[in-house]
């Protein structure tokens, strides 16, 4: 007689694999632009998120959400967000590992590119807390347009110490910085916004009043904010408490209750009498802000990216340990095809991702070439690999079937957070948008077609594509209505690209022959018949 309570043909816990060291996929990726295989930070940060311990606070971080706390027992108001011990904790991690702003100040050989690897393989491990250590990395660029305030903040926002208290600026160990933009009747379109700032007779120093919509991560130490000034909209520095030891008013109203994302407090705010210091020129706020909105895309394409790899190594690792008709399912040919077409989806978002973080050391560099490829690569990406991510981790949810609808599998988390970076920051026809405009500048298309052309001839698919692109660009003036179909296709072409000439032939024959050449329609696991769908999926794990 059966045993009942014997546990037979269930896959062991996945911890115990480097996230960093096995991801051949990841090493290919980044070996064109640097030689990171056998870097001691990465594969640290790969240890961990593989491990045990790290798997154990994903999901208490996003069961146990942050609460709102508006005052204290004695009736003052205090705004503050509690946030489990979990998140604590990784959140001391990512920090440690600098992974917020480090970049910035580091004197290493490719530290952006260097960064995005070690960002997306934590991200692997619980993407929420990911939000405030994307602000901060996002927050230095645009602080740069002040060297006061930059000199003040970024050497906290840099530093490799998890300090949540609520101090001045020049007691804190280290910093985080968070972004207030959208307000209740503009979303996307800031310029709409409604919050004032009124200068106090001190240089650099206004009064603003007002509210914003979302406001990210609203425990952190620093804000940048847009608000109407006398001659525009400006950027401006708002800290949570000020040189003095005083708390800023800055007014928690409510958390929101997110589909995802759970872990994460998103908050809306309003701003009564609040003290800003401008950053940049009055009624120059887009101008200013504009590149914090840049480093934050790049980090949503990498946390998408993220997002693919985690489900498709648990639908790989359920295939290898669970059997079905009488083999284990990573045998069976359907499953393969499946297996196989989600590692292509996932390989080329990482391919993409990591060559976004190389152009970012390049063009800090003084590299012109490559801040045009930035301009038009980055709207593309973030089009089309966050977009793209829902439907991987879907499938990759029903590999494993009844198992993976549950939530201690941790695939019901990968799937809520799977829309979020492609409406944060821009949704999909904002950026498609954004391309158009970056199409306008002669210099974005150039470099699109300079890296694109560095496959010519290695595939009569990927040619014959590019030129229906070319051709489609004949009128940019009506472009608009089409504007989304000509971002996915110039998005897989750039991934193409480049799987033809980093990854395996095996991969980018498949890619090309599905996704540029074939009837795909965006199904997974309808591959041709002829892939050789087992160097695919050996590449996996």
């Amino acid at each position: 007689m059966a045993d009942p309570n014997a546990v037979t043909n269930q896959a062991p816990p996945l911890h115990g694999v480097n996230f960093f060291t096995r991801d051949t996929a990841l090493g290919d990726s980044l070996r064109p632009y640097a030689d990171l295989f056998d870097d001691p930070g990465l594969s640290a940060i790969g240890e961990l998120a593989g491990s045990e311990e790290a798997l154990s606070h994903a999901l208490p971080a996003n069961q146990n959400s942050p609460v709102l706390k508006t005052h204290d027992r004695y009736g003052h108001r205090i705004d503050e967000v509690e946030f489990h011990p979990s998140w604590h904790w990784l959140m001391n991690k990512a920090v440690g590992f600098g992974l917020q702003a480090a970049p910035w100040t580091s004197d290493r050989p490719s530290p952006h590119l260097t960064r995005a690897a070690g960002f997306y393989v934590w991200s692997q491990v619980e993407p929420g807390h990911g939000c405030p250590i994307s602000m901060t990395y996002a927050a230095v660029p645009a602080l740069r347009a002040d060297k006061t305030l930059a000199d003040q903040w970024v050497p906290h926002l840099a530093a490799t110490e998890y300090d949540p208290r609520r101090l001045p600026p020049a007691e804190k160990a280290g910093a985080l910085a968070g972004m207030g933009m959208t307000e209740k009747q503009g979303g996307s379109d800031v310029r709409a916004n409604l919050t004032t700032a009124t200068p106090t007779g001190t240089e650099g120093e206004y009064i603003l009043n007002g509210h914003k919509w979302f406001c990210s991560a609203p425990q952190v130490d620093v804000f940048l904010v847009l608000a109407q000034a006398p001659d525009g909209l400006t950027c401006f520095v708002v800290p949570r408490v000020l040189a003095d030891g005083n708390r800023n008013a800055f007014a928690l109203q409510r958390l929101k209750d997110k589909l995802g994302n759970r872990s994460n407090a998103s908050s809306e705010v309003e701003f009564h009498s609040t003290v800003g210091y401008r950053l940049g020129d009055e009624g120059a706020g887009v101008r200013t802000i504009i590149e914090m909105v840049a480093a934050t895309r790049l980090d949503c394409v990498l946390g998408s990216a993220a997002l693919m790899r985690r489900a498709l190594v648990e639908a790989t690792w359920h295939a290898a340990h669970r059997s079905a008709f009488g083999d284990l399912l990573k045998n069976k040919p359907a499953m393969q095809n499946v297996l196989a077409d989600l590692a292509i989806e996932s390989e080329a978002a990482t391919a993409l991702s990591m060559r976004l973080a190389a152009a970012v050391d390049a063009s800090l560099a003084g590299d012109d070439q490559a801040a045009a490829f930035r301009r038009i690569a980055l709207p593309l990406a973030k089009f089309w690999v966050c977009k793209r991510t829902s439907f991987t981790v879907a499938e990759a949810l029903e590999c494993l079937g009844g198992n993976g609808y549950v939530e201690e599998s941790g695939l019901p988390l990968l799937f809520r957070e799977s829309p979020l970076n492609s409406i944060w920051e821009g949704s999909g026809t904002v950026n498609a948008l954004d391309v158009l405009r970056a199409l306008r500048r002669p210099e974005s298309l150039e470099a699109w077609l300079l890296e694109v052309g560095a496959a010519r001839g290695a595939d009569q698919r990927l040619d014959a594509a590019v030129t229906d692109v070319l051709e489609s660009l004949a009128d940019l003036a009506g472009a608009e209505a089409g504007a989304r179909r000509l971002a996915a296709r110039m998005a897989v072409c750039l991934q193409a690209s480049l799987l033809v000439r980093h990854s395996t032939p095996e991969v980018a024959d498949a890619f090309v022959g599905s996704r540029l050449a074939g009837d795909w329609g965006g199904v997974f696991g309808t591959l041709p018949r002829t892939t050789a769908y087992r160097p695919i999926i050996d590449r996996i794990l």
